[in-house]
Formats: structure tokens, C-alpha cells, sequence
């Protein structure tokens, strides 16, 4: 059986491992362990009376993984899954000692560094894009499946591509002759329908339908806010959370559900006393993401669009 070779440069590591203030006798979760980097290194800071517990639903990082943190095997629970099934499996283990939970969010190197994996636009490969390779949705169902109007709104609302009519447009008079089956292919399509002068300098004009499908395909958005909120919850007093987000749709919907879980009383302003009774359940600790320094950009130009926001629970 072939050896995987899951290469993932950890995101603002020092700064991750900063925020999670790991201590003692508390349970710590990685719920994005890709290639295991960022979870390598809670390991080693892990106290005798401490634990790992290490999602992801691609089963490639599980074994690549796996491999890597073999050292600490004793300290760690892999959770082929993905992270929205956070709060059931905190359940289910009785983790009563939640220290910290960490999610480096987006794809992984090596699933766009892996052409089979058809997550890229500079690769031929297969329209797959699914994180979790046993998943029923791939990219071709999408692109080849979605009516015009359906592919128009994800392009908007995933990949904020002004172009948007246009590519589904043109995908779908493709497709009409004959199924859209690789990745080169799709390229073409999005490049025929995007004025020449649009397509000069800047961003390759295929990266925010290709952002969109694989959102679309994963359903990436969904599980964010769901996942924080379960964190919280299970959070012991003083845990943190600290989530890095790659792109404006995933950092708005962390930033906005952190401000929600840091506000108290809701009653209006001319209530003599608090009939409501919230109270704030964090102190959000980044009032401004925190992004990464010349150093990484220099070693990761990948990491340039990376904020990390962090939250401790009161």
C-alpha cells in the first residue's frame, strides 16, 4: 500500500499554540489536523493529565497523521469526521475538561498540492474537491447537475464572483453538449466567459468559482458557527478557542459569532433591571486578527490571506 505524503505548512503556529494556553489536566482539540502539524505541537506541551483529541474527515490526513504523532498515540483520539460532529463526540468521550479548541480552516496543502484531488485550477484532474473522499457530493454533480440559477447564487454567495451569470451561463451551454468531467476543462469555460480585460493581472480568474464549488461541495460554511458554539459550551472556564479563517466569508461568520457569544443583557436600554438574564459566555482576546509576520509570508506566501481569532470563555 502506497505510503501518503500529507505535506501542510502549519499556519501561525507560535501564535496558535500561544493562544490555546495549553495547561495540565485538560482536554485540547484540533478540529483540522491535516498533515498534524499545528497538533504536534499541543502534544508535546501536553501534561501528564492531559489529552488530544484530533478531527478531520479527510481519512489522508488521519493516516498521514497518525504517522507523525505516533509518539504521543497514548495522548491522542483521532476522529475521522468531520468537526461538526463536535459537541456529540465531547459527549460521547465525557470530556469534562475542555481546555481548547483549535480549527485552521480552508483546505490543506496537500489537497491542493494532490491532482487527483481536483481541488485545484492549476492541475487536469478528475471535478472532485471532496474533503471527505466516501462523501455523495463531488464537483461534477455540481457543475454538471446544478440548474443555471442554482450555479449562479453559489458563485455569488461562496466565491463573490461579479462574474457570476456569465460562468454559469456558459457552464451550462457546455455542459449541454457534453459533461464537464476535468478541472481543465472547467477552467476553460470560466476563462471564455470573463472579459480578456478582466482577466489581466491579479487573481487566476477561475480561483473564486473554484472557491465556491469546493464550498459548495463540503458544505465548509455550515459547520462554523455550530462548531464554535459547541466548543463554548463545553468549554471549561478559561478555555479558549482560536479559529483561522482563509477567506471574508469564513472570518465574518467566526468574528460575528464570537461578538454574539460576548454580549450580555439584550434588554432595552430603558428597563429599570435585567429581565433577560444573558450574560456573556466569552472575552473575545483578538479584538483584530491576528495575521501572520514578514518571517512566514517569506517561507508561506499561502498563509498571506490568514487571520486567527481567539476567544476565552469567562
Amino acid at each position: 500500500m502506497e505510503t501518503i505524503v500529507f505535506s501542510h505548512y502549519s499556519v501561525l503556529l507560535n501564535e496558535c499554540i500561544e493562544a490555546l494556553n495549553i495547561r495540565n489536566g485538560y482536554t485540547y482539540v484540533d478540529c483540522t489536523t491535516g498533515g498534524g502539524g499545528h497538533s504536534l505541537e499541543i502534544a508535546k506541551r501536553l501534561g501528564p493529565d492531559s489529552r488530544l483529541i484530533c478531527f478531520d474527515r479527510d481519512g489522508d490526513a488521519i493516516e498521514a497523521a497518525s504517522r507523525r504523532l505516533a509518539d504521543y498515540a497514548h495522548k491522542i483520539t483521532f476522529i475521522n469526521e468531520n468537526f461538526s460532529s463536535l459537541d456529540r463526540v465531547l459527549r460521547d468521550l465525557d470530556i469534562q475538561n475542555l481546555g481548547g479548541v483549535l480549527a485552521d480552516l480552508g483546505c490543506s496543502s496537500y489537497q491542493f498540492d494532490t491532482p487527483s484531488r481536483g481541488f485545484s485550477y492549476q492541475h487536469s484532474a478528475p471535478l472532485d474537491m471532496r474533503m471527505d473522499k466516501s462523501a455523495p457530493l463531488s464537483a461534477a454533480q455540481v457543475v454538471n447537475g446544478y440548474s443555471e440559477e442554482e450555479l449562479k447564487q453559489i458563485l455569488w454567495k461562496y466565491g463573490e464572483e461579479k462574474f457570476a451569470p456569465r460562468i454559469a451561463a456558459k457552464i451550462v451551454a457546455a455542459r449541454a453538449l457534453a459533461p464537464i468531467k476535468t478541472t481543465d476543462e472547467l477552467v476553460a469555460i470560466i476563462k471564455s466567459a470573463i472579459p480578456a480585460s478582466a482577466r489581466e493581472g491579479g487573481h487566476h480568474p477561475a480561483k473564486r468559482t473554484f472557491q465556491a464549488i469546493r464550498i459548495e461541495v463540503n458544505g465548509e460554511l455550515d459547520a462554523i458557527e455550530p462548531t464554535i458554539r459547541a466548543a463554548v459550551s463545553h468549554l471549561a472556564p478559561s478555555g479558549r478557542t482560536a479559529f483561522i479563517s482563509f477567506q471574508s466569508l469564513e472570518d465574518r461568520i467566526i468574528k460575528d459569532t464570537y461578538r454574539d457569544l460576548a454580549s450580555g443583557c439584550e434588554c432595552p436600554r430603558d428597563f429599570p433591571v435585567c429581565v433577560c438574564g444573558r450574560t456573556p459566555q466569552i472575552e473575545i482576546l483578538t479584538r483584530k486578527p491576528i495575521l501572520p509576520g514578514a518571517a512566514e509570508l517569506a517561507v508561506n506566501p499561502r498563509s498571506r490571506s490568514a487571520k486567527l481569532r481567539v476567544a476565552e470563555k469567562k
